[in-house]
């Protein structure tokens, strides 16, 4: 009797069991938290039917947010995930940057900080399903919207279209990226539950047969999860394709805005793709910020009117390294290094108010507690630092940088290096000799800045509205020097054909074109950032110096690094690298006054600060424990 009891009570405490485990996943079907690991029986996928989405059949919502993998450190990737649940989403999105997955033609690189595969295992393990949005063009204020730079090698590139030389550089890039994505699928077990299908096309729309293309190369690859396009409401009609849900983006909520998503297509769930939770900034303007109330007045909106929505962004990160984007409307403006956004992090992983009022929202929704927020790590401020060597830009050049020569100025991109993929970032020192001065003529073809020497001797900068200036006399040949930077290629409109660096054409002198050229390549990567410590000429920096030249200092941490922030008071333009990586610009005409640190970038005990400072120095600079990002202005 007892045994046979036994059994008896042990199966109907399992069929107990599977009840309370079939109801509890009931509950995360009808809110929409399920938990990628351990969903059961995946077959069906995310689906659109009678204008709701459905998972394997049940109701489904998304509460998304964007996170970008490529603009936060590895260490603080499962941090800002787990803030993501605290706050009450269930979906990840992201984008994939080509041209940091391939920066040479034909090199691949998916590890550490790119690792996209660890990206989204993580995403699953904590609960979160993704949006994958690999382009190949991604916008995002991120140069040249994600395509890599060699592409332009080509002088009749036609980016983003049917064109032969481009479909034939994206296949070869989606021939490597696809097999890493497809894997991590939702019915293949993965967390991916929806791709995106290019990016707002509908704002470019120069080729009818482009997103019909961009689609098959998914679907040929093995992408079978759904399909979506993304665009703002005057793109919407533009960037179609069959067989793929169309997404809105907007941050104002214009009455009948998500009812005119039926009017392009009936009965579908409706989904915001980006609501854009702040914005970003231009070097010589504000830092924007867009009320708290006013945005979580408006997702509070969105959800009532049944529609799914995905943070952008939920986190922006950094524009780390020269990877910052540009805009060209009436003039050219460059994004500056912080991608802050205003968003509902900070740029360092830190809580604002938008996340404490959107987290109350999302929990009177769900009606069941929320995940606790995860402690704030502490931000250090660690002082001044000294800069106490520094060697002119001058001096490296014959020690470091072997010149290409070339009778005519070569443009960033075609110029015979990295393996014939030529330069992407950075800076390009033009170099010819002139005899006598006078009137020196741009015609345009800088881009974007050069400042222009004469031997060792500043005379000016050229830029897009400065095209001219006058050169002293002097006796004999002398060098003319253009040290020309790249400060972003634009990411977004309809000019990604024309943006090429450096020189792009002749420049005049006395209406005569210049010739014969030094050309120096200054791309600042790691490689010759540790060959700086080696060369001979640091000396000890001078009460008062005008760059361009590398400045040294030390910065000795006591105990366990924590994040900081570099204040460059003092300093007038250039870039800052902490144990040979890249931070980022600064620039003295603001907004942005520091630069994000993070903490792990950095070593107990002594850790090396180089600065590149354009022209004029400083002897300190400061680490503090406070972001700023400049004077505010919101977004109207």
């Amino acid at each position: 009797m007892w045994p046979c009891g036994g059994r008896r009570q042990r199966r109907l405490g399992g069929v107990a069991l599977l009840i309370l485990v079939l109801w509890l996943l009931l509950r995360r079907f009808n809110w929409s938290e399920l938990i990628p690991l351990q969903l059961w029986g995946r077959t069906l996928g995310l689906q659109t039917e009678n204008s709701q989405f459905v998972l394997e059949g049940m109701p489904f919502r998304i509460f998304g947010g964007s996170m970008h993998y490529f603009r936060v450190p590895r260490e603080y990737w499962e941090d800002r995930m787990l803030k993501m649940k605290a706050c009450g989403l269930n979906t990840l999105t992201t984008y994939v940057p080509w041209n940091l997955h391939e920066q040479e033609r034909g090199k691949f690189d998916f590890s550490r900080n790119l690792d996209l595969e660890a990206f989204l295992s993580l995403a699953a393990k904590n609960g979160l399903w993704v949006i994958l949005r690999p382009g190949p063009y991604i916008c995002s204020e991120w140069d040249l919207g994600g395509l890599p730079s060699w592409l332009l090698q080509d002088p009749e590139m036609q980016l983003r279209t049917t064109y032969k030389g481009f479909t034939e550089a994206v296949d070869a890039y989606f021939d490597h990226l696809m097999p890493i994505v497809v894997p991590l699928q939702y019915k293949k077990g993965g967390p991916i539950i929806a791709v995106q299908v290019e990016n707002e096309y509908g704002s470019y729309a120069k080729d009818p047969n482009y997103m019909t293309y961009v689609k098959m190369a998914l679907l040929n690859r093995g992408i079978v999860e759904l399909l979506m396009t993304s665009d703002n409401k005057n793109g919407l009609s533009f960037g179609l394709v069959e067989g793929a849900l169309a997404t809105v983006n907007f941050q104002k909520l214009e009455p009948g805005l998500l009812k005119y998503l039926d009017t392009v297509q009936r009965d579908q769930p409706k989904m915001v793709m980006e609501y854009w939770t702040g914005w970003f900034d231009n070097w010589g303007g504000p830092h924007y910020v867009f009320d708290a109330d006013e945005m979580v007045n408006t997702v509070a909106s969105i959800l009532k009117l049944g529609a799914s929505i995905n943070l952008y962004m939920f986190h922006g990160g950094t524009n780390f390294g020269f990877m910052n984007g540009a805009l060209e409307a009436d003039e050219y403006k460059s994004d500056v290094t912080s991608y802050d956004y205003d968003a509902v992090l900070t740029e360092a992983g830190d809580y604002t108010s938008k996340f404490f009022k959107l987290r109350q929202l999302f929990s009177m929704i769900i009606g069941q507690p929320l995940p606790l927020p995860p402690m704030i790590e502490s931000k250090a401020s660690y002082g001044a630092i000294l800069l106490h060597q520094y060697i002119s830009l001058w001096d490296v050049l014959p020690s470091l940088l072997q010149p290409i020569k070339s009778e005519f100025p070569i443009n960033m991109e075609n110029l015979r290096l990295n393996d014939s993929s030529g330069q992407s970032y950075g800076y390009v020192l033009y170099e010819t000799v002139i005899f006598g001065g006078g009137h020196l003529h741009s015609r345009d073809h800088v881009r974007d800045r050069a400042q222009v020497f004469v031997n060792t001797m500043y005379v000016g900068e050229l830029d897009y509205n400065t095209v001219e200036l006058s050169l002293p006399d002097g006796q004999g040949f002398r060098q003319l020097r253009l040290l020309v930077e790249n400060r972003g290629r634009v990411n977004y409109g309809l000019a990604l054909n024309e943006q090429r660096k450096g020189l792009i054409g002749d420049v005049f002198l006395n209406k005569t074109p210049l010739r014969n050229f030094k050309i120096y390549s200054l791309e600042m990567k790691p490689g010759f950032m540790k060959s700086l410590r080696h060369i001979a000429g640091w000396s000890a920096v001078p009460d008062y110096f005008v760059g361009p030249a590398f400045f040294c200092g030390r910065l000795w941490i006591e105990h366990q690094p924590q994040d900081t922030f570099l204040k460059l008071q003092g300093w007038e333009k250039g870039v800052v690298f902490v144990n040979g990586q890249n931070l980022g610009r600064y620039w003295k005409i603001g907004p942005q006054e520091t630069l994000y640190l993070p903490g792990p970038w950095l070593w107990k005990g002594s850790n090396e600060i180089v600065i590149f400072e354009e022209r004029t120095a400083g002897r300190i600079i400061q680490s503090v424990d406070i972001p700023y990002l400049g004077r505010t202005q919101y977004v109207d």
